[in-house]
Order: structure tokens, then sequence, then C-alpha cells
């Protein structure tokens, strides 16, 4: 059957441009977006100062909110703040350092926000020596913390590619 001319005078006039529906694509971008702000946000980097080369080690855990004591060749920075000189540590008699053992009571008395007090509470160092600074110095500043509390030590080291197995 042929159609009529109003057929298909009918058929060029109404043709329709379809509608995309945007629900579901924004619905997949909202999905996308938390995902990026809940795992942008679990990542911490430490920034190693200028002064000190870190040892390259194996690493496989990621790094926790702690407090970091950088002790380079000159001195030792509890928090960002100049505490001793690397020299002057190895003059003091036994295990204890005063300089080091003050700035770790400060922090723990001097609470500001959320962060600060996850950090406080978890009573746990990150220490970020550098690789020519003798043991017995990093050994005393270890033995001042564990003195004041922070249980849990931690040495900061650079991360390397594990060895893979020859075949």
């Amino acid at each position: 059957m042929k159609p009529s001319r109003r057929m298909k005078r009918m058929s060029r006039n109404r043709q329709v441009a379809p509608k995309l529906n945007l629900t579901s694509l924004m619905d997949v971008f909202t999905i996308l977006v938390f995902f990026l702000l809940v795992n942008s946000a679990t990542t911490e980097v430490l920034e190693t100062p200028k002064q000190i080369t870190l040892p390259a080690s194996v690493v496989e855990d990621k790094p926790r909110e702690t407090v970091v004591i950088f002790i380079s060749p000159e001195e030792v920075t509890v928090q960002g703040e100049h505490v001793v000189r690397t020299e002057d540590i190895r003059t003091f008699d036994g295990q204890n350092i005063a300089p080091i053992a003050k700035r770790l009571e400060e922090i723990g008395n001097r609470i500001i926000g959320l962060k600060t007090e996850a950090v406080a509470e978890s009573r746990e160092v990150t220490v970020l020596a550098d690789k020519s600074v003798p043991f017995d110095v990093i050994k005393k500043v270890m033995s001042t913390a564990t003195g004041q509390g922070y249980g849990r030590i931690s040495l900061a080291v650079l991360q390397k590619a594990p060895k893979k197995p020859q075949t």
C-alpha cells in the first residue's frame, strides 16, 4: 500500500529529537566525585627537609599521622620546631634528652582541633634521620620519646621498588 500525500507530510513534520536521560549519568559522576574526595584525603606525604638524606627501603604500609622528629647532621627538629643540636646530643649523659622531652610534653598538652588530638592520642612518633647520623644519636632520641610515653616509633625511609624474583 502506497502512503498518501497527507501521511508523507505528517511524517516530515513529526520528527522529534531524541531526548537524553541525564539522571543515570549524573548518578555516576556523583559517585565518582565522592570516591575521589574520600580517597584523596587519606594519603599523607611527609616532606623531607633538604638537609636530610633518608635511607632507602622496601616499605609496605602507608605512613600514619604522627609526631615527626627530624634528625639532620646539624640539628634535631620536633614538629617543625628546632630543639637541640645533634652534636649536643652526644654530650648528654644517659638516654633522656631534656629539650626533646620538653617539646614532646608540650605537644601532648597543646591540642588544637581533631587532627592534633588524634596525633597526640596515638602516642606515635615518626623519626626522619639522615643516613649519616650515628645510630647512638638516633637511639637516644628514640629512648627519650619512649620515656615520654610514645610507645610506637617508626623510622622513615625512602620507598624503593621491591626486587623482582629472578626466574
